[in-house]
Order: structure tokens, then sequence, then C-alpha cells
């Protein structure tokens, strides 16, 4: 996997969220603990596109992957 310099904010503006430090913290908080038998592609509160995309973006290990990890990570916390 090549490194990025992309940062979460870049992350949830890619798919299309509000994405200031507040609103971040704020989707987290709410979408949390998403249930471990849950992969994050398939948490319901994602679109269709946003699912699509981080799936492609995990199975890809592509150049989102590890900002897509961390979310994933934050969000069972």
């Amino acid at each position: 996997m090549e490194l990025s310099n992309h940062t979460l904010r870049d992350l949830f503006s890619q798919l299309g969220l509000p994405d200031s430090h507040g609103e971040i913290e704020t989707f987290i908080a709410t979408h949390r603990p998403l249930a471990d038998n849950v992969p994050l592609p398939d948490a319901p509160f994602w679109t269709p596109s946003q699912a699509r995309f981080l799936r492609e973006e995990i199975n890809e290990d592509a150049d989102w992957a590890e900002l897509v990890d961390q979310l994933n990570l934050r969000l069972r916390a």
C-alpha cells in the first residue's frame, strides 16, 4: 500500500459528509459502537455509493484504506 497524505477530514469529504472536526466527532459518536459482526461497508448509515467506495478501498488496499481502517476502529471503540 502506498502511503498517502489524506486526513480523516479528506475521507469524510470524499464520502460527501460534513468534514469539520466537530462534525466528524459527532458522526462517530452518533454511530458508535458499530457491532463487531457488521463489516464497515455494511453499516446501515452509509448510502450505496459510500458503502461501495469503502468496500473497494478495503478490498484493493487502496489509497484511502488506512483512513478507512482508522474510521472503522473509531466506530467500534
